[in-house]
């Protein structure tokens, strides 16, 4: 089962990482204010980025990369895409 590390854009400028393996519905959980607590105070607004992996240790080691970076670097990131 493939896992997805994925960035939201939300209305406030800030991104938001995360994991799954399906990134749809988690987009539509966080939209919901059923996703991460971060979600529930930045509103967010697309899927900017996805990555898959073939298994789930990757997968969180990649979120938490990309965690790591500042603002213009995950920007960078997602325009890359």
């Amino acid at each position: 089962m493939p896992y997805y590390v994925y960035i939201l854009l939300c209305e406030d400028g800030s991104y938001y990482t995360g994991y799954g393996t399906d990134v749809k519905y988690r987009f539509e959980q966080h939209k919901k204010g059923r996703g991460a607590r971060y979600t529930r105070m930045h509103k967010p607004e697309k899927i900017v980025y996805i990555e898959e992996f073939d298994s789930r240790s990757k997968a969180i080691k990649r979120e938490q990369v990309i965690k790591s970076l500042s603002h213009s670097q995950k920007k960078r990131l997602v325009n890359l895409e």
